[in-house]
């Protein structure tokens, strides 16, 4: 890993781990994700790929690899904005979708959305649960697309997301490949900053957009930096609690938080259970 590379690619200004790829690693990685776009794709015998197009880095980046691997033809855009999401990123979305020259459509999801709060109000006041129809939602969408027009969908996950459950179980996870599911999120960004995306875009707070204000961080209790870190040293890399917090130099605290949404979301990762035979 590279110890010096640019320091506009952060989140934080001092990170526990710096985590970012080396120049020769950088490009590796840029093709390898490429070729996985194209190969899958070719493979499926589709004629290109969805994505759900959120304004976010993590879409973003995925948009434009895309475009690298399929052409301008090969990728639809969606965006599905809905009332609690704040209108300048959802512009954001339709913004990289003229920026690549594919083509893209707006889906306004809150009457769908409603349609199911009428349905049950009971749970309609439930936060979570609400947020959790606005994310299914966008993901009954991206199928119905892809299905009419022989394409496959493009996930948005990170190994960020992945590991500590960051997700809407069968909703942004309801996809058919994550070409930036193995970077953490510092190589996200510094990814997407090689790629030519936008600073501001590159630098953009990170929300599911599930509620008004909304924040991945205020949920988490962790910015990425942190938690890249303790993953990546903790949790992939095995050293031990003490050691990760003398390592990094993190409150103990921090190791236990990453540790919990781990185990917490392992039924996330796993196809649900059936009893043994």
């Amino acid at each position: 890993m590279s110890q010096s590379p640019d320091q506009s690619v952060l989140l934080s200004d001092d990170p526990p781990l710096d985590l970012r790829f080396s120049e020769s690693e950088l490009e590796a990685a840029r093709e390898r994700i490429v070729a996985f776009i194209a190969d899958l794709v070719d493979d499926a015998g589709a004629e290109g790929a969805v994505l759900g197009l959120s304004g976010g880095i993590d879409s973003t980046l995925t948009a434009y690899l895309a475009v690298e691997a399929l052409g301008e033809d090969g990728l639809h855009g969606i965006t599905m904005p809905a009332a609690v999401n704040d209108p300048d990123v959802m512009s954001d979305a339709e913004r990289v979708a003229r920026e690549l020259g594919i083509e893209y459509d707006v889906v306004e999801i809150q009457p769908i959305a409603e349609s199911f709060f009428d349905a049950f109000p009971a749970a309609a006041d439930d936060r979570m649960a609400a947020g959790n129809v606005y994310v299914r939602t966008r993901a009954v969408l991206n199928y119905f697309v892809a299905n009419a027009e022989n394409r496959i969908v493009l996930g948005t996950g990170n190994r960020a997301e992945a590991m500590t459950g960051y997700f809407t179980k069968y909703g942004d996870q309801a996809v058919d490949c994550n070409p930036i599911g193995n970077l953490y999120k510092q190589q996200v960004r510094q990814l997407a900053a090689h790629v030519g995306v936008p600073r501001d875009l590159v630098m953009q707070e990170p929300t599911a957009g599930m509620w008004e204000g909304q924040t991945d961080a205020a949920e988490m209790g962790l910015d990425y930096d942190t938690v890249d870190a303790i993953l990546a040293v903790h949790v992939d890399g095995g050293l031990s609690r003490a050691a990760t917090v003398r390592e990094l130099d993190v409150p103990a605290e921090a190791v236990d938080r990453v540790v919990e949404l781990v185990e917490g979301s392992t039924h996330k990762r796993a196809m649900p259970p059936a009893p043994e035979r």
